[in-house]
């Protein structure tokens, strides 16, 4: 497979529906899609496999697919998080005697191991697949509580829920997410 091109991604003509927006609100196009999640499909594939030019094969490869596959893919964000995956188990299946040389005892320090440092990346790659899955209000949801901050009463007054119906969806939000993860093989942050 050749290194990645800026040019990968073709502008799509078509669109998917509105379930599926990009980040401006806009219907989700192939090329807003590539744009949103180019750098962390790349992140979660290193983290799998732990080799920069594999993971960008990988990713573009998935991108690929999907494009062929545009028109019957309902989810593309979810699908393509969970192609990227399963192309990376499959890559190291396939070259599973490089890494038990490359990960010989000669290698040990007090540092995080390889291993534990590709198991957080995929950690977060599955539970960006996860949450990709999600009804967007629920994305919306973790999002303002984890990723901006705000408290129970600051979502109320964003969403309109109660501070307790916050409080309870979040809860079983993490809750869901959590046992998603445990489904996916993913028992800690440590993957």
């Amino acid at each position: 497979m050749n290194h990645r091109s800026p040019n990968v991604v073709p502008h799509a003509a078509t669109q998917k529906s509105a379930d599926d927006v990009g980040v401006s609100g806009e219907p989700l196009s192939l090329r807003s899609l590539f744009d949103a999640e180019e750098s962390a499909l790349l992140r979660f594939a290193y983290g799998v496999v732990g080799h920069l030019e594999t993971a960008q094969d990988l990713v573009q490869e998935a991108f690929l697919r999907l494009h062929e596959h545009w028109h019957e893919v309902e989810h593309p964000k979810p699908w393509l998080y969970r192609s990227v995956r399963n192309m990376a188990i499959n890559y190291l299946r396939d070259h599973r005697k490089e890494r038990q040389i490359s990960e010989g005892a000669d290698w040990e320090s007090e540092s995080p191991t390889a291993a534990q440092v590709l198991g957080r990346h995929e950690a977060v790659g599955v539970l960006r697949m996860l949450m990709a899955e999600m009804p967007t209000q629920d994305q919306q949801l973790i999002s303002w509580k984890y990723l901006n901050g705000l408290s129970y009463e600051e979502i109320s007054r964003q969403s309109g829920l109660s501070i307790s119906n916050v409080g309870y969806k979040l809860h079983h939000l993490l809750k869901s997410l959590a046992d998603g993860m445990r489904r996916m093989g993913v028992e800690s942050g440590e993957g």
